[in-house]
């Protein structure tokens, strides 16, 4: 779904409700600018970034950078 920031401001209770179902689009002086997410999918994203960064830090430490654990101990922290 696609609105402008002037329907969005207008109609904010409708679009909250929209948001549940599907992402909210809004477009200000004609270009995308944000975006509105119902707190379930947010917390989705959020969950799914987390398991991201830490499949990145087990990669990095399987190409031999360091564990959190070993660069506190480096410098003595």
């Amino acid at each position: 779904m696609h609105i402008t920031a002037t329907e969005l401001k207008n109609r904010l209770g409708r679009y909250l409700e929209a948001a549940q179902v599907e992402p909210v689009i809004v477009e200000k002086s004609g270009r995308t600018s944000s975006v509105v997410l119902s707190k379930r999918r947010y917390d989705q994203l959020c969950r799914l970034e987390d398991m991201l960064w830490d499949m990145k830090a087990r990669n990095a430490e399987q190409e031999g950078f360091l564990s959190d654990e070993e660069l506190r101990a480096l410098v003595g922290q």
